[in-house]
């Protein structure tokens, strides 16, 4: 067994996926447990989860991955495209209108985060009372109630109890008072309390969701944020189009959510709020569709409208993701890089082992400086840690999607991750930091 054979089975046994048979319902996370153990019985579902590729699979999908990328787009049509990226996209809505993208009902199984510490609690009660109900006791959690019990379990055991919030940020009790006691402290209060009027400017909890489009993550959020008092929505696009067709849903409203153009490639251009508001960026299939030259710069920016302690959620293309080995000749910009039929562009990311293949390697006596050599081949840890976020999760989704009236399999390759943006330091002691808390 290779090294990377070892590495996946001890992060399958880590994940605790006691159910690896062929099921109905997909209730771990991360990244679910259908796990396909009867090559036969491929076709009975429509998606199986972790999937594991033979090397004659790896092979065949880089050589389709070289083969298609031997043709490069000219160099004036590659400018053509990032100059034009606006227009391909509304052009795409203006087409598809809000039909093409499926709501992600699934956000908040794997982005427990994005709901407030509050309501995340009264769902895990309302799944617990309505489970007891329709299963019986061998099974009594639905998958939505495990989430959640997993999370609780995590926050206690890693961080602790005995922390408070002072202007939105969590400290532990003896900082808080360090901060109020502080003139600093209290001037930076005053200066909070300062702020212009935003939209959401009374809200207590912020999310931001960048590359909205249609708003199939906005309104499956929208629907359960609505009746959580303190929340706010942010959302944005730079396809005018595809904002519109957000401000004309029936579900859309004001009072709780904000939706507008904006260019996150363009660092002069302004939010419509303040830096360091933010409680959750989402970043979904978003990252893929700029210049890879651009990324860092959209990162780097967007870190900064995080309050300390605030996550950035991020899910994406992976490299040889079947939608990249589908490219033919003649559509490549750059490795991993493509320009689709309709003009709208896409990247692939790759990802290497990461810190948490590093902490592995340390408490298996692995060789430490190997790890950390494999560290800098993760460009998506790269990314995000060079804008001064930590690592909470960075996983390759390898998953086996079924189209069982056509019986067509295809492998299906995506890249998930957390980051958090590290909490302040003490004011009377800068060796000190604040608690981390992953699941405010």
């Amino acid at each position: 067994m290779n090294f990377i054979t070892r590495l996946s089975v001890l992060c399958l046994r880590k994940s605790k996926m006691q159910q690896r048979h062929q099921s109905s319902r997909r209730p771990a996370v991360p990244l679910g447990s259908r796990i396909l153990t009867d090559p036969s019985k491929v076709f009975e579902h429509n998606m199986w989860d972790h999937m594991q590729w033979s090397q004659e699979e790896e092979e065949n999908a880089k050589e389709k991955a070289a083969e298609n990328s031997l043709v490069k787009v000219q160099w004036e049509d590659q400018d053509k495209y990032e100059r034009e990226a606006s227009k391909y996209w509304n052009e795409f809505y203006k087409t598809h209108k809000n039909n093409f993208f499926k709501d992600r009902n699934w956000l908040f199984l794997e982005f427990p985060e994005i709901l407030p510490e509050k309501r995340r609690e009264e769902l895990k009660t309302e799944e617990r009372s309505s489970e007891h109900t329709k299963i019986n006791s061998t099974n009594s959690f639905s998958h939505k109630n495990e989430m959640f019990e997993e999370g609780e379990k995590y926050w206690k055991k890693n961080y602790g109890g005995g922390s408070t919030s002072v202007q939105g940020y969590v400290y532990n009790k003896n900082q808080a008072k360090s901060l109020t006691d502080n003139p600093q402290g209290k001037n930076r209060g005053e200066e909070l309390g300062r702020l212009e009027s935003f939209p959401g400017s009374d809200a207590t909890y912020r999310i931001l969701e960048v590359g909205c489009g249609a708003g199939n993550s906005v309104f499956p959020i929208l629907k359960v944020l609505c009746n959580t008092p303190g929340t706010f929505l942010y959302c944005c696009d730079f396809a005018s189009g595809a904002v519109e067709l957000v401000k004309s849903h029936s579900s859309y409203n004001s009072a709780w959510c904000s939706a507008f153009v904006h260019d996150v490639c363009d660092d002069a251009l302004p939010y419509p709020f303040p830096d360091e508001i933010l409680d959750v960026i989402l970043l979904v299939f978003v990252l893929s569709t700029i210049h890879p030259d651009r990324m860092q710069g959209v990162v780097n920016r967007l870190a900064k409208l995080l309050k300390p302690g605030g996550m950035l959620l991020f899910r994406d293309y992976g490299r040889y993701d079947t939608a990249q080995l589908r490219f033919k000749k003649g559509r490549c910009l750059s490795e991993n890089f493509y320009v689709r039929g309709d003009g709208t562009r896409v990247y692939f990311f790759t990802k290497g082992l990461y810190l948490g293949s590093c902490k592995m390697a340390c408490r298996h006596h692995w060789n430490f400086s190997l790890s950390k050599h494999l560290v800098s081949n993760d460009e998506v840890w790269n990314m995000f840690n060079l804008a001064g976020l930590t690592e909470v999760q960075n996983l390759v989704d390898r998953r086996l999607q079924v189209n069982r009236k056509k019986k067509v399999k295809m492998q299906r390759v995506w890249i998930q991750s957390k980051f958090q943006k590290p909490l302040l330091l003490s004011l009377n002691n800068p060796e000190e930091t604040t608690e981390r808390h992953p699941y405010r």
